[in-house]
């Protein structure tokens, strides 16, 4: 019988397609760069084939990997359920998930209520895709996760809601009806990206998703770049390098969500629901009075 593969070099492959890069992945893993690389090499040494490749300054994943990602997700998904189903819940951990746009200045506040609220239970966080927080949650791998509305149903709570802004880089020119235009966006599922197209569509151009990465470090820069027009939400100004596009109408704002797995204590989900609510009333009122 041939050994095994390892969970957890399957786990780093998974989050490096899931974030974008070996960087963010080790980030989200709370592991060194060189650690992530590791895994790698031994999952290519265990199968003998090449799993990543370099692409530029950056990399990406030859048709064996992109075949092994999907493998490996369905191969975790069951092994966390069969966990789920037969461990007993650990009151002493509890887990968050938050995409990036909802963390911007969120997880501070929460990290702090839920420490003075539960002293002894250690917390941990995970930086992820809505879709994948979502699907987390209900699998009882996370016990709550802050996420973006529009990518199907309504899930959870309403917490709070995001603008959203068309965005590009220095310079870049928007074009004459019906275009083309590009469109650089989340790799799908995702809602904003559709909204996007439907968006830009409506107003009588022909799309062209031109660009597309798993994370918003990767969007950002292929919108620097000039590669691309953007929609994405922001509490505040703009990031530096990028600028807002005038002379497309406003498409309004997405809302932000709290979801929680099912039995999670109601006392949690409560003082969570409290401190994020407040937290967007807040970025709100800030920008309403117009400090960023």
């Amino acid at each position: 019988m041939a050994d095994p593969l390892d969970l957890t070099h399957l786990r780093t492959l998974v989050a490096i397609a899931d974030t974008g890069g070996f960087r963010r992945a080790a980030d989200a893993l709370h592991l060194s760069q060189p650690t992530i690389s590791q895994h790698i090499r031994l999952l290519e040494k265990r199968l003998k084939l090449s799993l990543v490749e370099k692409d530029g300054r950056s990399s990406r994943f030859t048709a064996d990997g992109e075949r092994l990602v999907v493998e490996a997700r369905k191969l975790l998904t069951a092994h966390d359920e069969m966990l789920a189903r037969f461990l007993p819940s650990d009151l002493r951990r509890i887990t968050v998930g938050s995409t990036e746009h909802a963390a911007d200045g969120l997880l501070p506040e929460l990290l702090g209520m839920l420490r003075a609220a539960y002293p002894d239970v250690r917390l941990h966080f995970r930086i992820d895709r809505s879709t994948t927080l979502t699907e987390a949650v209900g699998r009882g791998t996370l016990d709550l996760a802050v996420v973006l509305g529009g990518n199907g149903e309504p899930v959870g709570v309403e917490v709070g809601e995001l603008g959203l802004r068309w965005v590009a880089g220095p310079g870049w020119q928007l074009p004459r009806r019906p275009g083309p235009i590009s469109l650089v966006a989340f790799e799908e599922p995702c809602g904003l990206r559709r909204r996007a197209v439907h968006k830009l569509t409506e107003l009588g151009y022909e799309v062209a998703v031109t660009a597309e990465s798993g994370g918003l470090d990767g969007v950002l820069a292929a919108a620097k770049a000039g590669l691309g027009i953007a929609l994405l939400p922001f509490h505040s100004g703009v990031p530096n390098g990028i600028a807002e596009v005038v002379g497309l109408p406003a498409v309004g704002s997405v809302d932000v969500r709290l979801v929680t797995r099912r039995g999670l204590g109601a006392d949690i989900e409560g003082s969570a629901v409290e401190v994020i609510t407040a937290h967007y009333r807040s970025v709100a009122g800030r920008r309403l009075r117009g400090v960023a």
